[in-house]
């Protein structure tokens, strides 16, 4: 795997001509494994985040009684293989669910949510980025949901997300230069901190005025 390698993935036009998973897949799979293992570490310690009901309710319909015995990345080939979505769209998830996080302090991803706000954010996704779709039917088969939760889920990440579905060039060129840093030099906190700078801060109107954004914010 190198950063090159990557970027010819995340660029190419379409994922269904090619049946190999994409490189973003693993990378994004191991951000979030790594962002699970950091929550769980953390615990309790960081007390409990005060907020409305409703948002509340919205943060907990991502979370599964059961854990799903499947890796995050196999979940993510699972989805790769049945949609062929191309890897600009596991990007953009990726920004969907960074926003979603950077907006809601009090949800955690963890092995209860992680499958859930990624088959979501990726429908998502899905939508905004490519001209060919599955729909909330076929996406809730591959995703292993009631059609009516995968729809309620879908719901609940907009709202969260503050319906902030665009993504512009630069911030999507972040995103991709973030995922090339943790393929060259194998991830680490030390990386993961250079996301908590711009992604709210993107939408604001001085952040729009920026020629060009060297950085993206996030939790993961």
């Amino acid at each position: 795997m190198s950063p090159s390698g990557l970027r010819a993935d995340i660029f190419a036009v379409d994922g269904r001509d090619d049946p190999s998973p994409p490189l973003v897949i693993s990378v994004l799979a191991s951000l979030l494994e790594r962002a699970i293992v950091r929550g769980e570490r953390r615990g309790s310690r960081e007390g409990e985040v005060e907020m409305s009901t409703q948002k509340a309710s919205r943060i907990s319909a991502f979370d599964c009684d059961l854990v799903l015995d499947m890796s995050i990345q196999s979940f993510l080939e699972r989805i790769f293989r049945y949609t062929g979505a191309a890897p600009s769209v596991y990007v953009v998830a990726y920004v969907y669910i960074d926003r979603l996080c950077q907006r809601s302090p009090g949800l955690r991803v963890s092995r209860r949510n992680a499958h859930r706000l990624l088959v979501a954010g990726i429908m998502v996704a899905s939508k905004f980025v490519e001209d060919r779709n599955y729909g909330n039917s076929y996406f809730a088969r591959v995703g292993g949901l009631p059609l009516s939760e995968l729809n309620r889920l879908e719901v609940n990440l907009l709202f969260l997300m503050g319906f902030r579905l665009h993504v512009s060039l630069s911030v999507f060129e972040s995103y991709c230069r973030h995922l090339e840093r943790e393929v060259s030099l194998g991830g680490g906190y030390q990386i993961e901190r250079t996301l908590r700078f711009v992604c709210g801060g993107e939408a604001t109107a001085r952040e729009r005025g920026r020629t060009e954004v060297d950085q993206a914010a996030g939790v993961l």
